[in-house]
C-alpha cells in the first residue's frame, strides 16, 4: 500500500518516518512483513532424519534380500525403482522418485547370470546420473569378472579392468566392494574404492564356536591365497598357517600336489574368497584329511556354487562350510553342513561411514 510522505516534524524530520526512509518519497508499507524473516524462537517439530537426508539406497534385482537387510540396518526404505526386460532381453531401468542432489548408493552384486546383473548396474547407474544425483555409489557385494585379473598366458583379456572401465564411464563416482579376488582389482578402477573384508562376520562365528587356540590351524587351499589366510590366522590368536600346493591343468579344474605345515589333530579351516566348482577346495579337504586333520571347515565369503559345488561340498569331507549373502542361494542349493552369514551390517556400516566421510579402515582395524 502506498502512502503518502508525512509531515516534518522536529529538525525537517518527519515524524513517524521507518528508519531508512527517504523524505518525501512515497513509502511501501507491506504488512507484517519482518515476521516472515525472523528467526522463530520457540521449538518446532524436527523433521525427521530420513526427509533431511541426502542418503538413497536403491537395489537392482539380483540380491534384494541383502539390500532391505542393509536398508533396515540404516533405518531406511529402499528407494523405488522400477527394472524390467523387454521380450528380447533388453533391460530397463527407471528411478521413481526424486534423487536430485542426493548421494545414491546401488546394491547390485554382479553374481550369476553375471551379464545381465552387470548390465542392469550399469544403466542403473546411468539412470541415476542422468537424474542429477549428487554422487553414486557402486556397491557391489560380490565383483565379478575379477578372476581375470592379469595375463598368465599370451592374448588374454584383463576383463577386471575392462568391467572397472565400464563402471566408472557408466557415471559411477566411488565403488564399494567386498572380498575382490585379488588387490590389484582396485587399483583397476579410477575412482576411489572402498574393500571391505567379509572376514569379520565369518571371525565372530568361528569365535562362537570356542575352538581351543592349540587346535587350530588356517589353510590356504592354493599359494594365491596366502596372504589372505595369514591375515585370516592374525585374526585368530596368530594360529599356524598351513599351505596346499596346487597345480590347476585348465579352468575350473585343479591338482593337488603337496601340502606344505603340519595339520595332524587339527581342527583345520580353509579359507577362501569364493567356492564356484568346489574342485580346488575340496581337493584341500581331502588331503588334509589324509594328512591326520581331525575336523575340517571351509570358509569363503562369496558362494558362487556352479554344478557340481553342492555334491562335493555335501559329499561329508567338511564339517561345516561357512559362507556370507553376497550372493543369494537358492533352495536347491542348501544342504546340511552350509552355513550363511550376513554381511548386512557390515555393508550398512560401511556405507553409513562413507557417507558420513569416516573411516572405514577403522572397520577391520
Amino acid at each position: 500500500m502506498l502512502q503518502e510522505a508525512r509531515p516534518a516534524g522536529v529538525n525537517g524530520v518527519p515524524v513517524g518516518l521507518p528508519k531508512g526512509a527517504v523524505p518525501n518519497r512515497p513509502i511501501l508499507e507491506v504488512p507484517d512483513w519482518e515476521n516472515q524473516y525472523r528467526r522463530p524462537t520457540g521449538r518446532h517439530p524436527q523433521p525427521t532424519p530420513a526427509s533431511l537426508s541426502r542418503l538413497r539406497l536403491f537395489s537392482g534385482t539380483s540380491n534384494p534380500i541383502l539390500a532391505n537387510e542393509v536398508a533396515h540396518y540404516l533405518g531406511l526404505e529402499l528407494g523405488k525403482i522400477k527394472c524390467k526386460r523387454f521380450a528380447d532381453g533388453e533391460i530397463y531401468v527407471q528411478i521413481q522418485e526424486s534423487i536430485r542432489g542426493c548421494d545414491v548408493f546401488l546394491i547390485q552384486p554382479t553374481c550369476p547370470p553375471v551379464n545381465d546383473h552387470l548390465m542392469e548396474l550399469l544403466i542403473m547407474i546411468d539412470a541415476c546420473r542422468r537424474a542429477s544425483a549428487r554422487s553414486i555409489t557402486a556397491v557391489v557385494p560380490y565383483y565379478g569378472y575379477a578372476r581375470a585379473d592379469r595375463k598368465v598366458q599370451g592374448r588374454e583379456s584383463i576383463a577386471a579392468k575392462l568391467t572397472a572401465n565400464l563402471i566408472t564411464e557408466a557415471g559411477a563416482d566411488r565403488v564399494l566392494a567386498i572380498d575382490l579376488h585379488s588387490g590389484q582389482c582396485v587399483g583397476y578402477f579410477d575412482i576411489p574404492v572402498d574393500h571391505v573384508y567379509g572376514e569379520t562376520v565369518i571371525l565372530d562365528y568361528l569365535a562362537s564356536k570356542r575352538i581351543a587356540t592349540g587346535d587350530l590351524v588356517v589353510v590356504s587351499p592354493d599359494v594365491g591365497g596366502v596372504a589372505r589366510a595369514r591375515a585370516f590366522a592374525k585374526k585368530l590368536n596368530d594360529a599356524p598357517l598351513a599351505i596346499v600346493d596346487k597345480r590347476r591343468s585348465a579352468h575350473n579344474v585343479s591338482e593337488v600336489m603337496n601340502l606344505i605345515g603340519d595339520v595332524r589333530g587339527k581342527v583345520a579351516v580353509l579359507v577362501d574368497d569364493m567356492i564356484d566348482t568346489a574342485g580346488t577346495i575340496t581337493n584341500a579337504a581331502k588331503v588334509l584329511a589324509k594328512e591326520g586333520a581331525r575336523e575340517v571347515y571351509a570358509c569363503a565369503t562369496h558362494a558362487v556354487f556352479s554344478p557340481p559345488a553342492v555334491e562335493r561340498l555335501s559329499s561329508g569331507v567338511f564339517q561345516e562350510v561357512i559362507v556370507a549373502n553376497t550372493i543369494p542361494v537358492p533352495p536347491e542349493n542348501i544342504f546340511p553342513q552350509l552355513t550363511i552369514l550376513s554381511v548386512a551390517n557390515l555393508l550398512g556400516e560401511t556405507i553409513w561411514r562413507v557417507y558420513n566421510a569416516a573411516s572405514v579402515q577403522a572397520l577391520r582395524d
